[in-house]
């Protein structure tokens, strides 16, 4: 007779999703598209900003209160004051400008390391890296750019308040728990991360890559694992999200083909969407994975207006592939800067157990 063995024993089943769970995916899918309506109908120009940021603030963040609110509306009035100085200040001085960047970044970084204002390092670090990098083109109307980015933030507030209305958590939920670093641990990754965040500004200025959006956001929010370690996993969960969002916008796209004038059917396709990538969001736990690549990917795709008359082949082909050679690159310099640091005692993490 045999017996079960312990390595015989059934592959563990993902977890089922929960009550709160279910209530998040309902209020992440709900706000990316509400997010989308508005701009659309209203004719907005960087519809993306609309699109992204409602999910960025119901995707990351779980709860919704004073201190969330706050810190995400005081780092958009601190975004606009900042990149109004810099690009009508510096803008002439690429290297001084390049200093004056890598400053803003070490400082919300330094923010995400420590842990209760991670929320407005996160948004800042996003934000202020996507709206320097469009400013600095010549060309581009920088009061349309900010007024853009200050009413998609207001919005998404508005927007996540509704959304906390109508679909409530129907249990409270606990705070994660707070540990403690050690400075030398700080110091290590706020600046891996400031240094990371500011060679891709430069990258993507030298290179004029102005139509990589996806590419650029994937470089910043591997970023939010705060180390090396921790972007692979998320760069390789980053790949695989945008891969599924880009095909999953392909698929409907062919599915719409002429009939994209069908705001309605747009609306039903994009929601079920963005549901399929919230429920894998969530059950991933949060953070930067594949749920939120195929969230963010969506949103960008349809941000930037899906009609028959567009090559949505080539977009998602592009993105896809420019995102890969970014990520690529960024864990390159990540790997290069985590061994340099860690051979200097004041940033040297401490040991793995």
């Amino acid at each position: 007779m045999f017996t079960r063995s312990a390595s015989t024993k059934p592959a563990p089943t993902k977890a089922a999703l929960s009550q709160n769970g279910l209530r998040q995916c309902l209020r992440v899918a709900g706000a990316g598209t509400l997010g989308f309506m508005i701009s659309q109908l209203m004719g907005w120009n960087y519809g993306v900003f609309f699109t992204v940021f409602p999910m960025f603030l119901l995707g990351l963040v779980p709860v919704l209160n004073g201190s969330i609110i706050r810190q995400f509306l005081s780092n958009v009035s601190l975004n606009v004051l900042e990149v109004s100085l810099v690009i009508g200040l510096l803008k002439h001085m690429p290297v001084v400008m390049t200093l004056v960047v890598l400053g803003l970044f070490l400082m919300r970084f330094n923010l995400m390391a420590k842990g209760p204002l991670f929320l407005f390092g996160a948004n800042g670090v996003l934000t202020l890296s996507i709206l320097l990098h469009f400013a600095s083109y010549p060309g581009v109307d920088l009061s349309d750019l900010l007024a853009s980015n200050l009413m998609a933030s207001l919005l998404a507030v508005f927007i996540a308040m509704l959304m906390h209305t109508l679909f409530p958590d129907v249990e409270p939920r606990q705070p994660p728990p707070r540990g403690t670093k050690p400075a030398a641990q700080i110091r290590h990754e706020t600046l891996i991360g400031g240094m990371t965040a500011t060679l891709s500004f430069v990258v993507f200025q030298v290179f004029d890559l102005r139509d990589s959006l996806s590419a650029q956001m994937a470089t910043i929010l591997i970023l939010f694992t705060l180390g090396y370690f921790g972007a692979q996993i998320s760069a390789a969960k980053r790949a695989v999200g945008t891969l599924l969002g880009c095909n999953l916008a392909l698929v409907m796209q062919l599915a719409l083909y002429t009939q994209s004038h069908h705001f309605l059917l747009v609306i039903l396709l994009y929601w079920l969407g963005l549901m399929l990538f919230a429920r894998e969001h969530v059950l991933e736990g949060g953070g930067s994975g594949i749920g939120f690549g195929g969230l963010t990917t969506m949103g960008i795709l349809f941000g930037q207006s899906l009609g028959p008359q567009q090559d949505l082949v080539y977009s998602a082909l592009y993105r896809f592939s420019s995102m890969s050679v970014a990520l690529i690159g960024t864990l390159s310099v990540m790997v290069c800067l985590h061994y340099l640091l860690n051979r200097w005692e004041p940033t040297r993490l401490p040991e793995r157990s």
